[in-house]
This record gives structure tokens, C-alpha cells and sequence, in this order.
């Protein structure tokens, strides 16, 4: 077995002051009309004020909004105005930041026999590209080539002619569960292979942990903000030509780039960059799948939270036309997924069962690079610890989604 480890060069991240969240709430807010839908869709786009862990969605679907102390009593204020259904999901998000990282440094860092990562906490950039080249040591028969930054995994019995799926992680920097999975996926492809070598026979494996390195990393930094989303390159786009950080990646994909679902506010969580592809990030992700394009017949992106398996498209409500082909192949996943913990996702288009969001890397991977199926899988759970899942649900969720992505690959062969 060969893998191949291709890594390049990207921004540093900048050092800033301790991000904390002391008397920020969670509410979860339900418009019951157009009206409140409306006003919170205005708020969503031109407030820097709220962070929408869950964007709207229409009228009665639920979402997700973390609120500052300052804001507090206005944003209530607001919901009554609207006569809009809300609860508060965490009364002090700090406490549950500060309880997850107690949890973390009670769990011991054991390596496995052969790496020094395991799957029962989470590990930040460092310990992914060290777990990257360690794999590749391990392995006799194995190639790799080393600059820096981003790995990409390349895990291939070798032939010629083999149908191909491209996979990455960590393109929100707060969604930790995503690289804890996409890297126990490599281990279960690599180490486990005598136990179903059909996944590594039949289909060559492109694979990306982590795509938004300065980010990732921001979120474990002493100096850093657990629930940073973006990448961490300046930029002057903020309100009035401001000074703001970031750009949000699955907004910045070049295929219908800015048409609904992000926003020009240079300091939003949404921000799409200056143009399409303005990012080193995105452009180092569109060259190593173009690069593997024609080979390519599957691409899967992994994100959290919600337990959605959703097909393109994310800058229209209308379908691609193969998506009953899609869909039946989800739900199919979904189900061998299901049958594993009893938990259930939802299936469908990103704009029909989630919101609008122009820009994204699934609508790109299939409608840009012309990789037939394209999935995003938003892994757990449906809100109860939101991207602060626990350590402990980190082996459960990996084993559950393996299901779904064994059927994905099984329909290649």
C-alpha cells in the first residue's frame, strides 16, 4: 500500500488576546411568521453582534444564536417584539467551554502502539500533521513528500483506472469533531486494512484533516477563541473599510460565489472574501482535487453540528438533476448509520432542509470540478452541546459515520 502525504505552506496565525464567554447565552429562537423570519435573517446578515451557530432556515425551523451580555436584554426584547418562541440552551457558555476543557485534561493523552494520537480527546494541528507522517513511517511500502501546512493523504493499493473520493475536514475552525473524525478515518483505512481491504483495493482515497490550519489552531491557542470560525488572514472589508480577521472558506468557493447566504461584512462569521477563491486555503484545496478531478467520483466534506447528510445545492433551492440519485444513495448511508446508536440524520439539499449558503466547497466539487457526487456531512449532535461535543462521543459518532461512508464507497466499486 502506498499513502502519500502532500503538505504546503499557509499563513501563520496571529496572536491575540484570550477569547473568553463569560455571561454569553445560547438562545434557540423559532420564527412562527415572515415577519420575525424576516427580521431575523436582517439581524443574521448585518449584525456582528449575535453568532448564529445555526443560520435561519425559514419559518418554524429552529436556529441556534450565542448572544453577549451586552445584547442580552435587546435581543429578549426583540423576541417579544416578534412574539418569537425562544429558550435559552446554555445560560453561561463559558461554564460549558470551561467544563469541556476540564473533561479534556482529566483524559489521559495515551498514544496507541504505533502513533501518538488515540481517538479519546481531541488533538490540535501539530498532533494531525505529526499523526500524518507517523502513519506514513509506520508503513513500508509507503511514499511521501513533506513541504508544510496542509497534509493530504493519499491512500492507494496502487492499479490504474480506479474510480477515487476526496474527503476533507476542518474547514470551520471550531468544529472539532471534523478532523477527529477525517483522521480516524485514515487509521481505520490503513491500520484496519486486513479487516476490509475492499475500501483500499477499489477506490483510491484523497484525504485533507484539516484545510483551515491557522484557524484549527486558533481554537486550542491559550491565546487564542474556542469558537473561531474562519481562517485567520486580515482583511479591510469590515463596515466603513475596518480593519477585520478572517474569511469564512465554504463561502469562498469559485462556483456561484456571493449569491446568497454570506456577507460583503468583512467582520461576519459569513464573510465570502474579497472574491472568489481569495483565500490560500481554497486555492490550495481547488488545485489538489482539480489535480484529481478526472479520477475523482465522490467528494465528502465533514462538518458539525446538526446530523445532516446534505447533497448540493447550497445557493438555490433548485436540485441538481441527478439528485434522486444522490438522495437514494444518503439515505442508504443514513441508514446503515442510523442502525448503529439509533441516531438520525437528516437528508436533502443544503438549501431545502438547512439555509442558503452560495460559495460552498460541495457545490464547487460537483459543479466546478465535475465530481458527480458531493456530499457535506454535518456530524453531532442536534444542539445539546452544539461544537463543544464531548471527548467522549468521539469514538461513537466515528463508528456510526464509517457505516454511512462504507456505503458511500461501496457504490464505486
Amino acid at each position: 500500500m502506498k499513502l502519500l502525504i502532500l503538505l504546503s505552506v499557509l499563513a501563520v496565525s496571529a496572536i491575540a488576546s484570550q477569547k473568553r464567554y463569560d455571561g454569553y447565552q445560547l438562545f434557540q429562537v423559532t420564527p412562527k411568521d415572515q415577519s420575525s423570519f424576516e427580521a431575523m435573517v436582517q439581524l443574521y446578515e448585518q449584525s456582528e453582534n449575535y453568532d448564529f451557530w445555526i443560520a435561519p432556515r425559514g419559518i418554524d425551523f429552529a436556529m441556534d444564536i450565542m448572544v453577549p451580555p451586552a445584547y442580552t436584554s435587546v435581543f429578549v426584547d426583540l423576541m417579544h417584539a416578534y412574539s418569537m418562541e425562544y429558550r435559552v440552551e446554555m445560560i453561561d457558555v463559558q461554564t460549558v467551554l470551561d467544563m469541556a476543557r476540564e473533561e479534556r485534561e482529566r483524559t489521559p493523552r495515551v498514544a496507541t502502539p504505533r502513533y501518538s494520537v488515540d481517538w479519546n480527546t481531541y488533538y490540535d494541528f501539530n498532533d494531525i500533521s505529526a499523526f500524518c507522517n507517523e502513519i506514513a513511517a509506520a508503513h513500508p511500502n509507503m511514499r511521501s513528500y513533506e513541504s508544510r501546512a496542509i497534509p493530504m493523504v493519499k491512500i492507494s493499493t496502487g492499479g490504474s483506472g480506479k474510480k477515487a473520493i476526496v474527503v476533507d475536514g476542518g474547514i470551520h475552525a471550531r468544529e472539532w469533531i471534523s478532523p477527529a473524525f477525517v483522521t480516524w478515518l485514515i487509521n481505520e483505512l490503513v491500520e484496519k486494512y486486513a479487516a476490509h481491504p475492499q475500501y483500499v483495493d477499489n477506490v483510491d482515497w484523497y484525504i485533507m484533516p484539516v484545510i483551515n490550519p491557522d484557524g484549527y489552531q486558533f481554537t486550542f491557542a491559550l491565546t487564542g477563541d474556542r469558537l473561531w470560525r474562519k481562517n485567520r488572514r486580515p482583511n479591510n472589508d469590515g463596515i466603513g473599510g475596518s480593519s477585520c480577521m478572517g474569511t469564512d472558506m465554504n463561502r469562498n468557493f469559485g462556483f456561484h460565489w456571493n449569491e446568497g447566504g454570506s456577507s460583503a461584512n468583512g467582520c461576519s462569521d459569513t464573510f465570502h472574501g474579497g472574491a472568489a477563491f481569495s483565500e490560500v486555503e481554497t486555492q490550495h484545496v481547488r488545485d489538489a482535487v482539480l489535480a484529481v478531478a478526472g479520477q475523482a467520483e465522490m467528494y465528502l466534506t465533514f462538518h458539525a453540528y446538526g446530523q445532516y447528510w446534505l447533497t448540493p445545492w447550497g445557493y438555490t433551492a433548485t436540485l441538481p438533476s441527478d439528485y434522486t440519485q444522490l438522495y437514494n444513495l444518503a439515505v442508504s448511508a443514513c441508514n446503515k448509520l442510523t442502525a448503529v446508536y439509533g441516531t438520525r440524520y437528516t437528508i436533502g439539499s443544503s438549501t431545502n432542509v438547512l439555509y442558503v449558503a452560495s460559495g460552498g466547497s460541495d457545490d464547487w466539487a460537483k459543479g466546478g470540478a465535475g465530481i458527480p457526487f458531493s456530499y457535506t456531512v454535518e456530524m453531532r449532535d442536534e444542539g445539546l452541546y452544539g461544537f463543544e461535543l464531548p471527548a467522549r462521543q468521539i469514538l461513537p459518532n466515528n463508528l456510526e459515520v464509517w457505516e454511512g461512508v462504507k456505503v458511500m464507497a461501496e457504490s464505486l466499486f
